[in-house]
């Protein structure tokens, strides 16, 4: 199970309570997976940058410094919210799949974000972790668009490679979002640093902004 303590801390920060130098920051988590795939894609900014958004935008008190953690770790049930990126093959074990499974189940989240590429790769291995299970696309009145900040016609397009519309799909399991999928969007790519894909500040606002309204769904429900 992740640590309730933790989720209790991050909980208190949202609504309000501050934080005392005492209070143990969080760590939320990139994942490193099998299969050739590029999981490094955003290693550098990516992450950091939002942590940064969401402690000064939702008072939390996440650990400035993401962690790396492999699908079939034990140290994957540390973190209550862990982030996927990139373009190619992915590749779980069974042993991994497992792992995964038990880390959703047990209370942890998932957000999987297409940084293009990544789509025929991580549909079935996401079968191999639910098997009986299938994304859906969450509506745009799903609480996920309307935390902090209002994304009242879902999530919001950060780069374009199809001319298609970005999507937010969802793994459901008993009744809780366990795992997001961003699809067509490019959220990861509109959390680095700006130079890195010259977007506007207008789109990394925006992504910033559903972003942090990840982490506050995940920590709270």
């Amino acid at each position: 199970m992740i640590r309730k303590s933790l989720l209790i801390v991050v909980f208190l920060g949202l609504v309000g309570f501050s934080f005392t130098p005492q209070t143990p920051s969080l760590k939320i988590a990139l994942l490193k997976y099998g299969g050739g795939g590029d999981w490094y894609a955003n290693l550098e900014t990516s992450l950091p940058n939002l942590i940064r958004f969401c402690n000064q935008n939702l008072s939390t008190n996440i650990d400035p410094e993401q962690a790396i953690v492999e699908v079939g770790s034990q140290e994957i049930f540390n973190y209550p919210f862990v982030h996927m990126t990139g373009h190619g093959n992915v590749v779980f074990s069974p042993q991994e799949a497992e792992n995964l499974r038990n880390y959703l189940t047990g209370g942890g989240f998932l957000h999987i974000d297409d940084n293009y590429g990544l789509d025929q790769f991580i549909r079935p291995q996401m079968k191999r972790v639910f098997p009986d299970l299938d994304f859906v696309e969450l509506p745009f009145s799903h609480p996920i668009y309307s935390q902090k900040f209002n994304f009242p016609n879902g999530l919001p397009k950060i780069h374009e490679h199809d001319e298609k519309p970005a999507q937010g799909f969802g793994l459901m399991y008993n009744g809780r979002l366990v795992c997001f999928y961003s699809f067509e969007c490019d959220l990861g790519d509109g959390w680095e640093d700006p130079e890195i894909h010259r977007d506007s500040p207008e789109a990394r606002s925006k992504a910033l902004k559903m972003g942090a309204n990840l982490i506050q769904y995940s920590f709270t429900h």
